[in-house]
């Protein structure tokens, strides 16, 4: 309040902030000052005072700066002493009492929401997914594939002399930056088809049905450096924290995991790696082919079997096989 006003009292309660004695007052406004007159007495400078908040049902309430206050029911009668004394509320409050402000304020919190879950998360995420220790990471995969092996796959049909020289032929391709993370490769027979993956404890799965579907050993190759990508970038933490947002993140930090792996079968069988993501892991693994002397077009020709699989596969709906993908790995050639 600002501006004198000379009229009416407005009924009033007062408290004097030290009991619970209540005054019946009036309220009024005379030379740049609150008046109070009935059980009490008292005049205090309208700078001094603070106005809640209007509102529709709630009670008004006019604090005094030693602690004592007034609560005001007539909202109405009170309304009118404020605008008569100049009173205006701030544009917040204005804001939500106009249906224009409310739509406004609702349309500003949709754009936040959606602005932070495309870009905040994501950064947030890799910033949590880079800080956890690696020791955190195995304990969020261990049991996983314990699960996976109850309700997805079946044990290799592979030859073990045949699983025994893709690791082997794997294990001498030299990482392209020199510091590859300790990792065991899995072979399962699958019953959802062709399919690879990597779990944060370290297991790069790779299903008999893959093995068979690709037309040679290089090209084998060039799916185990993807997913040794995905590890490295430790896109399935990522992936678990941006999921389960601030609770897994959380979890994660302070090494309570046992909650969190509980939900990674089912996503990982329902995993959507974004663009991006897929990107860094081509690009690891052209990085990592190139490194070790193999030709860019093995891994090419990955993603061009896949491409002639049925679009349901399971491995498609999270590894994306696209012409402009062959494309973009033959060109860096």
């Amino acid at each position: 309040m600002s501006i004198d006003s000379q009229g009416a009292g407005v009924a009033a309660r007062y408290f004097d902030g030290h009991s619970s004695r209540l005054y019946h007052v009036s309220l009024q406004v005379a030379d740049g000052e609150a008046v109070l007159t009935g059980d009490i007495t008292r005049r205090c400078p309208l700078a001094q005072l603070h106005v809640s908040e209007r509102s529709s049902h709630a009670v008004r309430k006019v604090s005094f700066p030693d602690g004592a206050y007034l609560e005001i029911a007539d909202q109405a009668a009170f309304n009118d002493l404020l605008h008569t004394s100049g009173h205006r509320d701030g544009w917040v409050v204005r804001l939500q009492q106009s249906w224009r402000g409310a739509l406004l304020a609702l349309a500003a919190t949709v754009l936040a929401l959606v602005l932070s879950y495309q870009y905040l998360l994501p950064l947030a995420a890799k910033g949590i997914a880079y800080a956890l220790p690696v020791s955190v990471e195995r304990q969020l995969g261990q049991g996983v594939l314990d699960m996976l092996d109850r309700h997805v796959f079946a044990p290799s049909e592979l030859p073990a002399a045949r699983q025994q020289a893709l690791r082997q032929r794997f294990a001498q391709l030299a990482p392209p930056d020199g510091n590859a993370l300790e990792h065991r490769i899995v072979f399962r027979k699958s019953k959802i088809g062709p399919n690879a993956f990597a779990l944060p404890s370290g297991d790069i799965i790779l299903t008999d049905e893959m093995v068979k579907l690709m037309p040679d050993d290089l090209a084998i190759m060039g799916v185990l450096a993807h997913e040794l990508g995905h590890l490295q970038r430790r896109h399935l933490t990522r992936r678990i924290i941006q999921t389960s947002a601030v609770g897994a993140g959380a979890a994660l930090l302070f090494g309570d995991v046992s909650t969190v792996v509980a939900t990674l079968p089912p996503l990982l069988l329902d995993l959507k790696y974004s663009r991006d993501v897929e990107r860094e892991a081509d690009d690891y693994a052209i990085a990592m082919l190139r490194h070790n002397g193999i030709a860019l077009e093995h891994l090419a020709q990955v993603f061009v079997a896949l491409g002639k699989l049925d679009t349901d596969t399971p491995y498609l709906s999270s590894h994306p096989a696209s012409a402009e993908r062959v494309a973009r790995i033959r060109a860096a050639q």
